[in-house]
């Protein structure tokens, strides 16, 4: 597990293979990172479907609305909802999409994050100054490496437990 500095700003992931480890990066983006400890605390991340994995690209989840549900319609839902919160401005930095970073997903609107995230398989440049970037996985990426591929996969895997570390 990796050496936790600032607990309340770590997130614990916990997957079928492991817990991931991230840290979030409240400087670089103070509402993104805000928004994802109050669904956490909330336990609205528990039990979420990874809806859309693409194999050397990335995972993304947390559609609170539609990711939690286990009938065939909600997952071919999900990645369509956000929670009941307003949607995020667009909180860009100088801070890449490299391996393990965490990304805000969003629909064309920059202003439209608000519950989704996604975390990159490998180094995303494209996407840099075009998403904003909140988290960086410390350890574990390999459980995150592990889940099943699809848009969506046929039987998606999912965050088990999120937890704040300094609620842990």
């Amino acid at each position: 597990m990796a050496d936790i500095k600032d607990p309340e700003n770590t997130i614990l992931m916990e997957l079928k293979g492991g817990t991931v480890t991230i840290e979030l990066l409240p400087k670089i983006a103070p509402k993104h990172v805000e928004r994802m400890k109050t669904l956490v605390r909330a336990g609205e991340y528990d039990n979420v479907a990874f809806h859309r994995v693409i194999d050397g690209f990335m995972a993304q989840t947390g559609d609170v609305q539609h990711g939690d549900m286990e009938d065939g319609f909600n997952i071919r839902m999900a990645g369509t909802g956000g929670s009941s919160h307003d949607d995020l401005p667009a909180e860009f930095s100088k801070v890449p999409h490299a391996r393990g970073s965490i990304g805000a997903a969003r629909s064309a609107n920059p202003d439209s994050a608000n519950s989704q995230f996604f975390i990159n398989f490998g180094d995303n440049a494209f996407l840099n100054g075009q998403y904003t970037v909140y988290g960086q996985v410390m350890s574990g990426m390999e459980h995150v490496d592990a889940l099943t591929r699809g848009e969506p996969p046929a039987e998606p895997d999912r965050m088990i437990s999120v937890k704040v570390a300094a609620d842990a």
